[in-house]
Formats: structure tokens, sequence, C-alpha cells
């Protein structure tokens, strides 16, 4: 499953640091961050359960950009 969340962040670096992030929560299977347009792009593993997964990679994307945010 694919789902695409509206983000906020303040340069591409960080874009790139968030999608790192989330690439490597467990329940991640890829992520892509586009800067140009403010989202995040996350296709989740087979069975994994979205809402929760998507809250560890809030959690983890507040860890390396804590003035970031992603509209669940």
């Amino acid at each position: 499953m694919k789902k695409t969340y509206k983000i906020e962040v303040d340069c591409a670096n960080c874009a790139n640091l968030m999608e790192d992030a989330a690439k490597k929560t467990e329940g991640v299977k890829d992520c892509t961050v586009s800067f140009m347009t403010l989202k995040m792009k996350v296709e989740f593993e087979e069975n994994a359960d979205v809402d929760a997964v998507m809250k560890e990679v809030y959690k983890n994307c507040k860890k390396v950009e804590n003035d970031c945010e992603i509209y669940l």
C-alpha cells in the first residue's frame, strides 16, 4: 500500500534526513520526500498497521529534524 502525506520542512537537506529516517522505520518498504512539493510518499510493508507505522515515522523524523511536520 502507498500513501502520500503533506509535510512542512525548511530545506532540501532536512527533507533528505526525514526520508532516511522514514526508510529506517519498521513497516516502511520505501519512502520518498519531496522538498519542492512538500509531500512524503510512503510505501508500506504488506499487512503493516499504517497508522501505527506513521506514528513511528513521525517520531523518527522529529529526532532528525525537530521542526518538521507530517500531516497524518
